[in-house]
């Protein structure tokens, strides 16, 4: 296993969540700050839109180039159009907790997730389901059985995707059919002590993923091998491969604590590391 150390890029957020690199930019949104930011190389922040609905903890780009964002609230998606937020799906009657991360693939499909229970109420965890927004608006369940699914990314050609199931402290995998259907529900790989939670893939099939108790950024193969570590303090929240030629690791963290993310103190940092194999 090989140690690398990032650079900090860009700080004075609250939270970040789901970093995508688009059209020569990291787009990242604040969670707690409900601000939509576009980012460049050198760091300079430029704010996309602001005033976002509560929680906007994903977002991904549709095949065209659109925007989604979760309104992980009110359980919807949200497209970005001419600067105005449209309901793009409404999970509402749905999801069984608020919106989570999602993937969309090379069709248009979005694959997301949700917490499955009320996390803030305090009640307990409770398996949830994946559902499936097809590219005509169509909603079904992809997967079932699954705790607190977070991270998502999409492996092997578009034939499997991997979800992080963080209370768990596992990455699932389910193969996906030519028609974006889930099946084979599996193990991918096992973290125990650590809490998965955002995650890209690279080009070689390999995860990189947070671990958001520990502090870790973990590049790893099917059966938890581990290539590669960083460490942060606080927490890992968060990353995305980009840059020009795909190799730069943009990684998101909150080096603070608990009650301090809940006190929306400014301690969420934007951090950057070169590495050997590019997004896919």
């Amino acid at each position: 296993m090989r140690a690398l150390t990032a650079q900090p890029l860009a700080a004075d957020f609250i939270f970040l969540e789901a970093p995508r690199w688009h059209e020569g930019a990291l787009w990242v949104p604040d969670v707690f700050d409900s601000i939509l930011y576009r980012v460049d190389a050198r760091g300079y922040k430029q704010v996309v839109v602001d005033q976002l609905p509560p929680r906007p903890n994903s977002l991904g780009f549709l095949p065209d180039g659109t925007p989604l964002l979760v309104s992980s609230v009110e359980r919807q998606l949200l497209k970005l159009v001419g600067g105005r937020l449209e309901v793009y799906a409404d999970l509402s009657h749905w999801a069984t907790g608020d919106l989570n991360d999602f993937v969309i693939d090379d069709d248009g499909r979005v694959y997301v997730g949700n917490f499955g229970y009320d996390l803030f109420a305090g009640e307990a965890p409770k398996e949830t389901d994946i559902h499936i927004v097809q590219a005509d608006g169509t909603l079904q369940v992809g997967g079932s059985g699954v705790e607190f699914p977070n991270g998502a990314v999409i492996i092997n050609e578009g034939r499997t995707l991997v979800v992080a199931e963080t209370w768990r402290g596992r990455l699932t995998a389910f193969d996906r059919s030519p028609d974006g259907s889930l099946s084979n529900k599996r193990v991918f790989a096992e973290l125990p002590g650590r809490q998965p939670d955002g995650m890209c893939a690279d080009a070689q099939g390999a995860i990189w993923v947070c671990s958001f108790n520990t502090g870790e950024v973990l590049r790893l193969t099917e059966g938890a091998q581990i290539t590669h570590r960083l460490e942060f303090p606080g927490s890992a929240v968060a990353c995305t491969l980009g840059g020009e030629d795909g190799r730069t690791l943009y990684i998101t963290t909150y080096d603070g604590s608990i009650p301090d993310q809940q006190a929306r103190k400014r301690l969420g940092v934007l951090h950057t590391v070169r590495v050997a194999v590019p997004a896919p």
